[in-house]
């Protein structure tokens, strides 16, 4: 399959139950729970310091980096259990694909941003590196912006460029599952809605949580919604619903202080 196949879908659910992270003795998030449904953007949103990234970052095992850092309980990709020790992180990351806060382009040119990763999962002719290059940077709008400058550093794009050439990078691994950890909080109001535009045509085809502080941004893009809390001073999930469910429906009082903006 490839990015031009944008009628197949990539739909696993992602499963998590019980999951507590922990750095040292500290508590970031205690016995989350929470199910991505099949091609459904989910957003995380809640106050800083309620787990929000450390659940994200347990879904790819990012937290396996970070000295110190325990993480329990059960998360699944599908049939995937991602802590398994038989499940190898480079087949996980490969399946999941993560764009951040801050855009985090290689310290290389345009194109070989995108080369790069590629080739270090196994792919060699220099043809089929460039057209997935081309194919990429058409999906998220930077072709014919750059197409005359494929060899200048990627730092030379502008912040919203960047973000969209990650997002290039990301989508040219071909994952089934797209983790976004506040992607637009470091951009301008117009780099944000081309993102978003983006966003929005993932949907369907990929399985998408999202962090985001952005309550509007939240009701204009995701399907579903899970609002996290900090609880004596550990993380935890109070409550996921449907979009409407959440904003106007919503059952828990932390929920309805929180869209209503009495709280957090």
């Amino acid at each position: 399959m490839t990015l031009a196949d944008a009628s197949l879908p990539r739909q696993p659910a992602i499963h998590i139950d019980e999951l507590s992270v922990f750095y040292g003795d500290q508590c970031a998030i205690n016995r989350a729970a929470l199910k991505v449904e099949p091609g459904q953007l989910m957003a995380l949103v809640g106050p800083s310091g309620c787990g929000k990234s450390s659940l994200l970052h347990s879904i790819n095992r990012l937290t396996d980096t970070v000295p110190g850092c325990r993480v329990q309980g059960d998360i699944r990709i599908g049939s995937l259990a991602v802590h398994d020790p038989e499940t190898r992180t480079d087949t996980l990351r490969r399946r999941v694909g993560m764009l951040f806060q801050q855009p985090n382009p290689f310290p290389l040119s345009i194109a070989e941003n995108i080369r790069f990763p590629l080739r270090e999962h196994g792919m060699r002719r220099r043809r089929d590196l460039d057209e997935r290059v081309e194919e990429s940077l058409r999906w998220v709008g930077l072709w014919e912006e750059v197409r005359d400058r494929l060899n200048a550093p990627a730092l030379s794009l502008s912040g919203g460029q960047q973000q969209r050439l990650c997002l290039a990078r990301m989508l040219a691994m071909e994952p089934d599952v797209l983790l976004l950890d506040e992607p637009c909080s470091a951009l301008d109001p117009i780099a944000t809605e081309t993102i978003e535009d983006l966003i929005r045509t993932l949907k369907g085809r990929y399985t998408i949580l999202m962090v985001t502080h952005n309550l509007a941004q939240a009701r204009r893009i995701a399907d579903s919604v899970t609002v996290c809390w900090v609880d004596e001073g550990c993380g935890c999930v109070v409550e996921t619903g449907s979009r409407e469910a959440i904003f106007v429906n919503s059952s828990h009082p932390v929920t309805r202080a929180y869209c209503d903006g009495q709280a957090g």
